[in-house]
């Protein structure tokens, strides 16, 4: 009978490390991130020297290289595409139906890759308690309802970021929008979903960090997730600028907006191109 782990980190209702004592007297730690993007779980057995990693089986495995490829893909193309919009805004050679034809394109890319990241969540294999050091793969699903996982709910706000700039970028196809319109439905969501986006990534850092602030220059995970929270916030300095003031009905600061979305939709390409590195 195996016995109790022996700690617990994260913090709150999150844990995102478990260390537990393996029968022979050895331990193994499982991390959050590293089970579900490289499906491996730490053990070093007692009086070893060194650290050996126990893999999931060949059909986990599979899953995280497929989800893993199109997540990134997606943030690649889809952080393209609104670099490619927002060039086209800011240096006019373009009307505004290109510009937001290129976000839309962008923001559909965006939403798939936060539904291929929530998927390798919920279909990443779970550690197995009772004192045993492997990982367990679980039949494949479509969908699941964890929030109390921080890994779970950080790709379920980031997918929920998406569906709301979806709003945005549709709302900006129509014509003849008074000011007040155009803060209402094309504004707002876009704040919201930048809001999301930072909350997303504040509980990836959560994550990575196990609670704590951390600064890992050496782990290519937490580059990933650094990355892609100056990419939000840049999305954020960009919807600041773009609310249209009432009295004048012109932007904070067009120049800001729009390389404010240039510059964080970059950062999430970057990362996504970091993100192809990080699989089993």
């Amino acid at each position: 009978m195996g016995q109790p782990e022996q700690r617990a980190e994260g913090a709150g209702p999150f844990t995102t490390r478990l260390t537990w004592r393996l029968p022979d007297g050895g331990t193994a730690v499982w991390e959050s991130r590293l089970a579900r993007r490289r499906g491996v779980l730490a053990v070093r057995p007692l009086g070893a020297a060194a650290t050996r990693h126990i893999r999931a089986d060949a059909v986990a495995i599979t899953r995280l290289r497929r989800l893993n490829a199109i997540a990134a893909i997606a943030f690649v193309i889809g952080g393209a595409l609104f670099a490619a919009g927002a060039a086209v805004a800011q240096f006019g050679s373009g009307d505004a139906t290109e510009c937001a034809s290129s976000y839309f394109a962008g923001g559909l890319f965006f939403t798939t890759g936060g539904y291929a990241s929530l998927l390798q969540v919920i279909n990443a294999p779970r550690h197995v308690g009772g004192g045993e050091g492997r990982l367990l793969t679980h039949h494949w699903r479509w969908w699941s309802y964890e929030p109390m996982r921080v890994d779970w709910l950080s790709t379920f706000v980031l997918l929920a970021g998406t569906l709301v700039f979806a709003v945005d970028l549709l709302d900006s196809f129509l014509q003849g929008l008074n000011v007040q319109q155009v803060n209402r439905l094309i504004w707002a969501p876009d704040m919201i979903g930048c809001g999301l986006f930072l909350v997303s990534g504040h509980l990836a850092l959560f994550e990575i960090c196990h609670g704590r602030h951390c600064v890992h220059p050496r782990s290519l995970g937490w580059w990933i997730v650094a990355v892609n929270q100056l990419g939000s916030a840049l999305f954020m300095v960009s919807a600041l600028a773009a609310y249209t003031r009432p009295a004048t009905g012109s932007l904070v600061n067009a120049d800001i907006a729009n390389w404010g979305t240039l510059t964080g939709a970059l950062c999430f390409s970057l990362a996504g191109l970091l993100q192809l590195g990080e699989h089993p």
